[in-house]
């Protein structure tokens, strides 16, 4: 057992803590090697070029005039520069103010939270959670619901009298499980803005002990039976909550991310299963979950963690109801699952698995998707399929069967990645959210950043976890890359469900002060005025407007100098224009966002600042929803 305080790291450190990479690169011969591909990135990064010539500006554009009409009127703010400071700052004419704060209840029976006692075992599950992320809005009548996830816990400012914030009794592990999971609230504007409307029938907690159901092909398999479930369908909790997704049919998909961290083993000795390291279960957990709840002791429940990892469909409209975890979409590290519908009414679900050196996926239905039809079997029923990208600029789904892997249905459903790397998929840099273009026939994922890419350790190059070289690539072609990059498909005959599409990289982030004509510098796109590093989330509006937030070093030094704190940027997918519209306080990241149904409201998450945000200095950091209003009250999504 290590006596390092995981507390505080991200997600990407704790895997790296048990996978740690090199202790020094050879930076002269990284930039060296990647220069040398200059010419040919110069190709790559088109820019627009290729949707051009795919003829999926059609869809956009009518005449180059109009084109570039469009290009002038699609960034309807001056955009910010960068800050370094504890506050959100958006451009002259907007304006934001809180909707939603860490530990603010849901019902009148919950106090707020107290700041020198943090969050009681009783209001718990009754107030919002902690670190907000992915989220949707949905119109339910006249009402307006959002529903909205809460990745992980801050231990210390929730069990402030314990040392380190660790669990003293199953007690205040209850309390920390009880702080992530879902928020389902219903939301209404008044003469004091946006709130949340206390007690509406609608509020709802999610959390690690709500009771699910496991469907597909894995539900009943021997790989998901315990003691408790001997049948393999009943399932308590959902994990680590990230990314998000919407269905058609009008319901949420929140995705599991890094599930890993919660289960450990309080026998030292104790054999972990050979599947285990691929997803990066080992003893020690950060929570301490096991020693109080024997739920996440692997020593007594091997099979509870391969109940982890999916992405879990939830009904808004209906508080009473069970969430289902969707087995057919694959156990990995889920971002967010973005849903389309394919041109013959089949439903696509694009998700990306994010760890460094892991694979993007598709996952498409057998039945079609008939508005007010028997939506029960869509997402239960289908073929999974994983990305192979070539450096010519095409790319391939390749199908997650039987018969191409070698394993069992529910195998391929709990042991995803396993089955990915047999049929030889793309390793990615980090792929995390994915988001379709309304307006056009093309789809796009943040590769947020992979410090592992193309380093040589000992003689060899690093590998993902399952042993999967991480050499350069087309769509990966930086070695130890630290800013990232985002890339963006064409499905081929415009159709989702194709097997096969073409692509380019939208952009690659990246510091054109500090790196001066290197790949470093990012692609043409990124300048001085709107660097930034590590995309992370990401979604369309209504008008095809891509809104990318950011994730990554906020240092304001070195190879991060003068890029200043996290953000929220928008993108023209046709002109490829990048123009910084957010910045977050010291320490946070820029997480989740939706809309309001008339459009006038851009909700925007806020997670983990460093900084007494909201309420100001002498306050306590509050993971936050904030709500962003141009003073005229305009459309702005």
């Amino acid at each position: 057992m290590t006596e390092t305080n995981t507390n505080h790291l991200s997600w990407d450190e704790w895997d790296e803590l048990h996978n740690p990479p090199p202790a020094v690169t050879d930076f002269d011969r990284v930039v060296e090697r990647a220069v040398s591909r200059r010419g040919f990135l110069g190709g790559v990064l088109a820019l627009g070029s290729a949707a051009a010539a795919m003829g999926t500006l059609g869809n956009l554009m009518s005449s180059t005039s109009a084109q570039a009409q469009e290009a002038g009127s699609r960034f309807p703010f001056k955009p910010v520069p960068i800050s370094t400071d504890n506050t959100v700052h958006v451009p002259e004419g907007y304006r934001w103010e809180p909707l939603a704060k860490w530990g603010q209840p849901l019902f009148s029976t919950a106090s707020d939270i107290d700041p020198a006692n943090g969050v009681s075992l009783e209001n718990s599950d009754k107030v919002f959670g902690e670190n907000t992320d992915g989220m949707e809005l949905f119109v339910i009548g006249s009402a307006q619901v959002i529903a909205v996830n809460h990745e992980y816990v801050n231990n210390e400012t929730n069990l402030p009298h314990n040392e380190k914030g660790m669990p003293k009794s199953l007690d205040d592990v209850k309390i920390l499980q009880h702080m992530q999971g879902v928020t389902v609230m219903e939301v209404a504007e008044g003469a004091d803005g946006w709130q949340i409307v206390v007690d509406s029938k609608f509020n709802r907690r999610i959390h690690h002990n709500t009771p699910m159901k496991l469907s597909g092909p894995a539900a009943g398999s021997d790989l998901v039976k315990t003691a408790a479930d001997p049948n393999g369908v009943d399932c308590l909790g959902t994990f680590n909550n990230c990314g998000a997704g919407k269905t058609p049919w009008g319901t949420y998909l929140t995705c599991e991310e890094n599930f890993n961290g919660y289960f450990g083993s309080t026998v030292a000795d104790f054999k972990m299963p050979d599947d285990y390291k691929r997803y990066g279960i080992v003893a020690e957990t950060r929570y301490g979950y096991e020693k109080f709840d024997e739920r996440f002791d692997v020593s007594k429940n091997p099979n509870e963690p391969r109940r982890a990892g999916y992405v879990v469909e939830i009904d808004p409209s209906d508080a009473s109801s069970t969430p289902i975890k969707r087995t057919a979409l694959g156990r990995i590290k889920h971002e967010n699952a973005a849903v389309v519908v394919a041109r013959d009414g089949r439903v696509v679900v694009y998700m990306g698995d994010d760890e460094r050196g892991e694979f993007l996926y598709k996952y498409v239905s057998n039945g079609i998707y008939v508005p007010g039809g028997d939506t029960s079997k869509l997402l239960d029923e289908g073929t999974l399929y994983v990305a192979k990208f070539s450096d010519d600029g095409n790319g391939e789904w390749l199908a997650l069967t039987e018969e191409t892997t070698g394993m069992k249905m529910d195998e391929i459903c709990v042991l995803t990645r396993q089955a990915a790397s047999k049929v030889g998929a793309t390793t990615m840099d980090r792929p995390e959210w994915v988001a379709t273009n309304p307006v056009a026939i093309e789809a796009y994922c943040c590769l947020t950043n992979n410090s592992n890419r193309a380093v040589v350790k000992d003689g060899k190059m690093k590998t993902n976890a399952g042993g999967d070289v991480m050499e350069i690539n087309a769509v990966n072609p930086r070695e130890a890359n630290e800013y990232g990059q985002i890339v963006r498909w064409y499905p081929e005959n415009d159709d989702h469900a194709d097997g096969k599409f073409k692509w380019d990289l939208f952009l690659m982030a990246g510091n054109p002060v500090v790196h001066k004509d290197s790949p470093y510098a990012g692609s043409s796109n990124i300048n001085e005025g709107n660097m930034f590093n590590s995309p992370d989330g990401m979604m369309f509006d209504s008008t095809g407007l891509l809104w990318i937030q950011t994730d990554g070093e906020d240092t304001n030094e070195g190879d991060f100098a003068g890029q200043g704190n996290n953000q929220m940027l928008a993108g023209d997918p046709v002109t490829g224009r990048i123009e910084r519209f957010l910045t977050a306080p010291k320490g946070a990241e820029v997480t989740g966002q939706t809309w309001s149904a008339d459009k006038r409201t851009h909700f925007v998450g806020i997670q983990h600042p460093d900084a007494p945000f909201p309420d100001g200095e002498g306050k306590l950091p509050r993971s936050t929803i904030v709500a962003i209003k141009k003073d005229d009250n305009a459309r702005i999504g």
